[in-house]
């Protein structure tokens, strides 16, 4: 993997590498080969060349307690007849507008969306410590050298050593493939990959590669060679042989395995399983409303086309019958010209009815909608990641909420304590604590907690101290301020490297505990965690004079009753604190947890409030009253959960209500043998509000039951927050996830579509406008602008068939096409959300684009408009006592007459746009106006627009200059659109059955293929849902991976026969020893599926290794382990099998 040199990034480090090789005591080259090494052999490795970690620091002129003196940043990459002409002209140039138009619009749309992925990437930070400072800088600026502090729930942005840490576990799937976390030592297994999760525990690493040069890099170096090459193949046409020349540059053979390796393996579902799959993806990128609007649009393009053609025939039918039948005029040879202008003129005709029937703003108008609420609700602290995830959100049924840092505001305080036997209500005088107590107390809570956490003083005069880390670590210290004691010089004390062993927290300890040495070399642990957990492991108890007296059951059952269940029940977290001494000799087993977290002594329990944010419970009401169901699932106890849920309100005294805790919902949703039912689920989700004490695995099932449910008419679309590590399978699974920006973990944002800017319940509420009013703006337009294409293509086509002409020209009617389309999309769909969009239900995924009420005011318009235009067209002249335009010759010039129907017809449209501003009936169709000035800008320009056309337009637009009283007239009709919205408002919908709603999606298409699958891909489901580049990109690496073993391990079983296996720390392993474990009292299960055998046959005609190389692939992708019988490997090399024939090419 190390020799890509065909990447361009490379050669240009390589560059750099010349200039600084100097400088450094060690070249970019030597760390990139030693990155490679992985286990024990990286271990001795650096033993061999560096002598230890901290020699390479110094040849990296960096300290892993200092840091870097002052980083430069790494070389940034540079990358990224008379007037005849005039009507054909004008449409061309109407044309070009509306086409500039979309497309300028479809480009800012994904800049917008460019600049929110850059900010989402710069806003990733990393704390690494420089000069002695801990600071937090963007991944960008992270240089080899820095030394980086990783924590739980980090992705690691570079390659580096681990030179400091405790119990760190890495989640190196992402990279291998392999689920099992792969534990981290300074002695065993040093090696910090970028890619990869920390899952556990934190530490110090000292960066050793970056960017390109990094595994990541490597192979997103070795994918982009792939893609290119494959691009090279598709265009040859023909697939690319296996047997790659020998003599033919190492290089190349690496992009051939690349390229070979993005064609996409048959999985295991067989051959179409990956034509399906590419099915599935394109029908996932459709979002619900997507999915209507296309199929809307569909059946109007159908009707135009259908109406134009009819326009076209009838027009050419009427002038040949009336000229050569009627009036029996011959076909003259010189008229023919003239014939050919009339047929000329009539396919325009049939164009422009075709033109304004489409409506092509339909997209333009979801785009611009979304793309605009997607940049409103940045102000919103809403950082939207996936679009469609914005629409999605104005439908969702039931949101699941965390609580700590959501509904409550994650700045913890100790108002309760229960120290040397009396429990204090509020925070104790210092002179009443015994001074033993206080001094265990404030070493038992300053050294057991991460150093990275502190308060620190406040930013503005008069504010609250910050708090910076774990915010119950922050709490607890505040607690030790309160007592007027100091944490610092504890810490001083007793600085991180010299901590002796430590047992961070996660999910499955909820607590944490740190060793130290005492001087005289005894041993003390201080453990702090949840009460009920550490209480059970306490046996002895602080009496009010600093001693230990025995604490029994019994008086643990006591305590529960009158300290921890009172704290609980007012909404209180309750914390232990306890420690234990341990002799110098002989020395306990640290690894056996079990022994060493017991026998404690209790120092004290404290209540921790974490107060509800103020503008929570307003937002939970709002939720309730838009129909959205707010569920509660935190990990904290019952007690304390429930008292939240009512100070929150999602949950009022004397409902009939379930709170349960996770081992309660396990049991009641599992049948006998420990599986889920879904019929179980159902029973529970619609009375549940409270989960409390629940895993992550509760929430996802939980999320996936009421996903799932076909309990009620509609699916419900739920919402998910969360913000650690293992909340992302429930993100995932979620119809929309939310992750906390501040709180929030990479791993979480990574799972998310939204990612909350300020952590806050109440930007849910926010989001959730928004959803609604996307859904709105779209209807909006849609009402206005099928109320145009009806009206425009009925008068074309009427007029037409009546007049032989049409009485809107093919200019003005692109002219009303580019306002009513472009325009009106940008005016409509650009309406601000209001608090009024909260108070109905949600609209749930069957629900029609155009409900009965929309349907009535676009034909009652219509009816309208028409009425009048008709009357202009045949009795206009009269009334106005001009000339009639009708029935005039072919090149005659514009008439008063069709100037005024034009005028006409445009300003019905702007006030009808006003009209359009309400879809369910409302009265008051100005209602806020004036707080969208797009809108406002847009009717006045249109209007400004419209005068200079008729008054200046002429030819081109067919237009002849108005006086004053007939521009009166025009703008009087275009007036009364607005009593006319009043009239029709006035019609009760109910009495209109004959009305028909339109684009609703069936059910059958409501559900793709993939979701009724779904038990049979459920394995798959998170793969299936990370978006497609993420998925390639596993993909990618799994099968580089697995090619790589795979040739290797063929070639240790050829040349080296086969070894014995050894034990392994990582899975890194496998890569630097391939070899078959032998295992006898594993069932024989062949390389090759049984399916593959038919075609070894033509594979020994063109032994290619890399089909069958994918053959192999195609057994490791669905689970079956490299694991070789010692009677299969005898066979393996007998003639005919594919190894056989991958030995012979080898």
């Amino acid at each position: 993997m190390g020799d890509m040199t065909n990447s361009d990034f490379y050669s240009k480090n390589q560059r750099n590498e010349s200039s600084h090789g100097g400088e450094f005591g060690c070249t970019m080259e030597e760390l990139r080969s030693l990155m490679e090494l992985r286990g024990t052999e990286a271990v001795v490795k650096i033993k061999e060349t560096y002598g230890d970690t901290e020699a390479i620091c110094r040849r990296l002129k960096t300290s892993p307690v200092e840091g870097c003196a002052t980083a430069q940043g790494g070389a940034e990459d540079e990358g990224e007849a008379e007037a005849g002409w005039i009507e054909g002209a004008a449409i061309l140039l109407s044309v070009i507008c509306v086409v500039l138009v979309t497309a300028f619009n479809d480009w800012s749309k994904e800049k917008q969306f460019r600049g929110l992925q850059s900010r989402i990437e710069q806003e990733q930070k990393f704390t690494v410590v420089r000069a002695g400072q801990v600071v937090q800088i963007p991944v960008a600026e992270i240089v080899v050298g820095d030394i980086a502090q990783v924590k739980y729930g980090d992705l690691l942005p570079a390659d580096g050593l681990f030179i400091q840490g405790n119990d760190l576990k890495i989640d190196e799937s992402s990279l291998t493939g392999e689920s099992d976390q792969v534990r981290k030592s300074v002695d065993k297994d040093p090696m910090l990959l970028s890619g990869t999760h920390v899952m556990e525990g934190s530490g110090r690493m000292l960066v050793t590669a970056v960017g390109v040069n990094s595994q990541t890099g490597i192979i997103f170096t070795l994918l982009g060679a792939g893609g290119e090459e494959e691009e090279k193949k598709d265009k040859k046409g023909k697939m690319q042989d296996g047997n790659v020349d020998a003599s033919q540059s190492k290089a190349k053979q690496q992009d051939g395995a690349a390229a070979m390796e993005m064609q996409p393996l048959k999985s295991a579902e067989g051959g179409d399983a990956d034509d399906k799959k590419k099915a599935n993806t394109h029908k996932k990128e459709k979002s619900v409303l997507q999915g209507k609007l296309t199929k809307l649009a569909v059946q109007i393009g159908k009707a135009g086309l259908v109406m134009s053609a009819i326009t076209v025939i009838i027009l050419v039918l009427y002038f040949t019958v009336d000229t050569f039948v009627v009036n029996k005029k011959p076909w003259l040879p010189e008229c023919t010209p003239v014939y050919v202008q009339y047929f000329v003129k009539f396919f325009i005709i049939g164009v422009t009815v075709l033109v304004v029937a489409v409506p092509e703003g339909l997209p333009l108008a979801v785009t611009i909608s979304l793309a605009y609420s997607v940049k409103k609700m940045m102000k919103d602290n809403n950082l939207v990641r996936h679009l469609d995830a914005c629409e999605t959100m104005g439908n969702a049924t039931a949101i699941c909420s965390d609580k700590t840092g959501t509904l409550t505001t994650n700045r913890m305080t100790v108002v309760q304590a229960y120290i040397g036997d009396v429990h204090y209500k509020e925070i104790p005088d210092p002179s009443n604590v015994n001074s033993k107590t206080m001094e265990l107390l404030v070493n038992a809570i300053a050294i057991n907690s991460a150093y990275t956490t502190k308060i620190l003083p406040p930013e503005k005069e008069g504010a609250l101290p910050r708090q910076v880390g774990n915010k119950t670590e922050c709490g607890l210290l505040g607690f030790v301020l309160d007592l007027k004691q100091d944490y610092e010089p504890a810490r001083g004390q007793m600085p991180e490297e010299k901590l002796y062993k430590v047992y961070t927290f996660n999910s499955v300890r909820k607590s944490m505990s740190t060793v130290i040495r005492l001087p005289d070399e005894s041993f003390r642990m201080y453990s702090k965690g949840a009460s009920e957990i550490v209480l059970k492991k306490c046996c002895k108890i602080l009496s009010g004079a600093g001693e230990p007296r025995v604490f029994r059951p019994r008086d643990r059952d006591e305590m529960v009753k009158k300290v921890i269940e009172p704290m609980a029940c007012d909404g209180l977290r309750t914390i232990c604190v306890a420690y234990r001494d341990f002799p110098s000799s002989p020395e306990p087993d640290w690894d056996n947890e079990n022994d060493i977290l017991n026998d404690l002594t209790c120092i004290c329990v404290v209540g921790i409030e974490d107060p509800v944010r103020p503008e929570v419970p307003e937002a939970i009401r709002k939720c309730q009253r838009a129909g959205i169901t707010v569920r509660m699932v935190t990990g904290d106890n019952i007690n304390t959960a429930r008292a939240i849920a009512i100070k929150c309100g999602i949950i009022h005294p004397g409902e009939d209500f379930l709170c349960l805790e996770g081992k309660e919902f396990n049991r009641r949703i599992r049948n006998e043998k420990g599986e889920i039912e879904q019929e179980r689920i159902d029973k529970i989700w619609p009375k549940l509000r409270v989960l409390a004490r629940s895993s992550p695995t509760d929430k996802h099932t939980l999320v996936k039951g009421i996903i799932d449910s076909t309990h009620t008419e509609q699916r419900q679309v739920v919402a998910v927050t969360g913000d650690g590590t293992n909340d992302g399978p429930a993100l995932k699974k979620a119809d929309v996830g939310f992750a906390m920006g501040i709180a929030g973990t990479d791993v979480a944002k990574e799972a998310s579509d939204i990612i909350l800017t300020d952590d806050n319940f109440s930007s849910i509420v926010k989001a959730v406008m928004w959803g609604r009013n996307v859904y709105d703006s779209i209807s909006k337009f849609l009402q206005f602008q099928l109320t145009v294409n009806v009206v425009a293509v009925i008068v074309a086509f009427t007029g037409a068939c009546i007049t032989q002409d049409s009485p809107l020209k093919a200019v003005q009617m692109l002219w009303v096409n580019l306002i009513m389309d472009t325009f009106a999309s940008l005016a409509l769909a650009t309406e601000p959300p209001t608090e009024t969009l909260l108070l109905r239900k949600p609209y749930g995924r069957n629900k029609p684009l155009i409900s009965r009420t929309m349907m009535k005011n676009i034909l009652g318009h219509a009816v309208y408009q028409l009425t009048l235009i008709f009357t202009l067209l045949f009795v206009g002249e009269k009334m106005f006592q001009i000339d009639s335009g009708r029935n005039a010759p072919l090149h005659s010039p514009p008439s008063e007459h069709y100037t005024i129907i034009f005028n006409t017809f445009v300003m019905m449209q702007l006030f009808n746009e006003i009209n359009a501003r309400k879809i369910h009936g409302e009265r008051n169709v100005f209602d806020g106006i004036f707080r969208n000035p797009i809108f406002c800008t847009i009717v006045l320009g249109t209007f400004a627009i419209q005068i200079v056309i008729v008054q200046f337009g002429g030819k081109p637009f067919s237009c002849s200059p108005l006086q004053l009283d007939q521009w009166m007239w025009c703008i009087f009709i275009g007036l009364g659109e607005l009593v006319w919205g009043q009239v029709i408002a006035t019609i009760p919908t109910s009495r209109l059955k004959f009305l028909k709603e339109a684009g609703r999606l069936t059910q059958k298409e409501e559900i793709p293929e993939e979701e009724l699958n779904e038990d049979v891909e459920e394995i798959d489901h998170a793969e299936r849902e990370l978006r497609r580049g993420q998925i390639l990109w596993f993909r990618g690496l799994n099968r580089i991976q697995t090619q790589i073993r795979v040739v290797k391990a063929f070639r240790s079983s050829l040349y080296e026969g086969l070894e014995k296996p050894e034990s392994r720390t990582s899975i890194h392993n496998f890569m630097a020893h391939p070899e078959f474990r032998i295992e006898d009292s594993q069932p024989h299960i062949p390389l090759i599926d049984d399916t593959d055998l038919e075609e070894d046959a033509a594979l020994k005609q063109n032994s290619s290794p890399p089909s069958s190389l994918n053959k192999n692939n195609s057994a490791i992708d669905s689970g079956i382990n490299l694991t070789t019988d010692t009677s299969k490997s005898a066979t393996s090399s007998s003639p005919g099998s594919p190894i056989h024939s991958l030995e012979t090419s080898l």
